[in-house]
């Protein structure tokens, strides 16, 4: 069962989930304000920012050959108009350090977090955001821009609408891992917008841009990367993410799921058609009946995070963005959270089993990035849920290869399934 010859091999991380410290961004503050809905605080996080090329050289010493990471725009432009030539030159050499150990860097412009900065000026909901946005990415393209063969403007645009969807049936976990009771409470968010220096009238992160005017200021802000991709970085692909429940229906539950697919998918498809590639991230299958979402048997094998095991529900996501767009398609995101790892590689195993099927039915798949290279700070979940290929001890920072991590490191080198 092999898979294309230039398929890429990768695991994910996200700045400020790996790299810590990293304090001039709107989750930070969020994290720290009293009454947060945070568990824990990002705070030195996995010391990725310090220990990327150790981190790096891991991922390669797997036998990964790709490496998708985040360049973060809070330490980029810690104040507005003001770029750091510091911070640049450190993630020049995270790329740097992906080149020399043989990895594809797949660049993420933004991965959930923004500058403080940006919530005075209001946030993912006041239009001149995109013009904000694509500054920042033609300050970092104009220098690294020829370095990278992939580039993701923004991760998971349709977070905010998933969120709120989600937040209506709130007994079930976003893939953010959000609790609707907190993250809708005005006195939390009220210090958190006053911890970054505005109201709440303004304080807007992406997660709550979700309304059809919000999706148009991250459609130009997407647009204004991509010509600066085009400008800067010819040689690159480019797309962006979505968040992609596998969305099904039982008998009377088809106009329920049209409906959830269509505020996932349907509404942000001509932002995504304005790209090279679709990046897919998935984590779970949702089920619709006539009365709603359908509850798991009891019984139902449940990851950490709350979601039935479910590997299959990759591909089918897969298969249907590809029917819908004709585009070819990078799984940016696909992993499960827990600590039998025995069970992750049956995970791996399983999707990548759907996955290859998907490619001999004619699919465009460029490659497979698991998420994620190591445990991390998943936001409101804190440190308590474990996707990783690697284990990090919270207390020395010492990484751990897992099985997991070892096994799809042969699949990569073998390019194919293997036992």
């Amino acid at each position: 069962m092999n898979f294309p010859q230039d398929f890429l091999w990768g695991s994910a991380t996200a700045a400020h989930q790996v790299e810590g410290w990293n304090t001039n961004c709107d989750l930070w503050a969020e994290e720290h304000v009293e009454g947060s809905i945070y568990p824990d605080r990002s705070d030195a996080a996995c010391d990725h920012y310090r220990r990327y090329r150790e981190d790096i050289a891991l991922v390669a010493g797997l036998g990964l050959t790709a490496y998708r990471f985040s360049i973060e725009w809070a330490r980029i432009e810690p104040e507005e108009g003001r770029f750091d030539a510091a911070e640049l030159a450190h993630y020049a050499d995270m790329i740097a350090a992906c080149e020399e150990h043989g990895l594809t860097p797949i660049v993420t412009l933004h991965h959930f977090t923004s500058p403080r900065w940006l919530m005075r000026k209001g946030g993912w909901k006041n239009p001149v955001t995109a013009k904000y946005f694509g500054r920042y990415a033609r300050y970092v393209l104009r220098a690294l821009g020829t370095h990278m063969p992939y580039i993701v403007t923004m991760n998971e645009i349709n977070i905010a609408t998933m969120l709120k969807k989600l937040f209506s049936d709130w007994q079930f976990v976003p893939p953010i891992g959000m609790a609707a009771e907190g993250w809708t409470a005005p006195e939390w968010r009220q210090k958190a917008a006053e911890a970054c220096g505005t109201d709440i009238e303004h304080y807007a992160t992406i997660h709550t841009a979700s309304e059809p005017e919000d999706i148009d200021v991250i459609r130009q802000a997407h647009a204004e990367a991509v010509k600066a991709a085009r400008e800067f970085a010819p040689q690159a692909k480019v797309g962006v993410s979505l968040a992609l429940s596998d969305v099904c229906a039982e008998p009377g539950g088809e106009k329920r799921a049209a409906d959830v697919w269509q505020s996932y998918f349907g509404q942000y498809k001509d932002i995504v058609m304005n790209a090279d590639f679709a990046a897919v991230q998935n984590y779970e299958r949702e089920i619709y009946d006539a009365d709603g979402r359908v509850q798991p048997p009891v019984g139902t094998e449940l990851t950490e995070c709350g979601y039935p095991y479910c590997p299959q529900a990759v591909s089918a996501v897969v298969r249907r963005v590809h029917a819908e767009t004709g585009m070819p398609v990078l799984i940016t995101e696909n992993g499960i959270a827990t600590q039998d790892d025995a069970r992750r590689i049956d995970f791996i195993r399983e999707a990548l089993t759907g996955i290859h099927e998907a490619i001999e039915d004619g699919v465009p798949v460029l490659g497979y990035t698991y998420w994620s290279t190591m445990d991390n700070f998943e936001w409101a979940m804190g440190y308590s849920k474990h996707f990783g290929l690697i284990a990090v001890d919270r207390e020395t920072m010492r990484r751990t290869v897992k099985p997991s991590g070892r096994y799809l490191g042969r699949i990569a080198q073998a390019n194919a399934l293997v036992d």
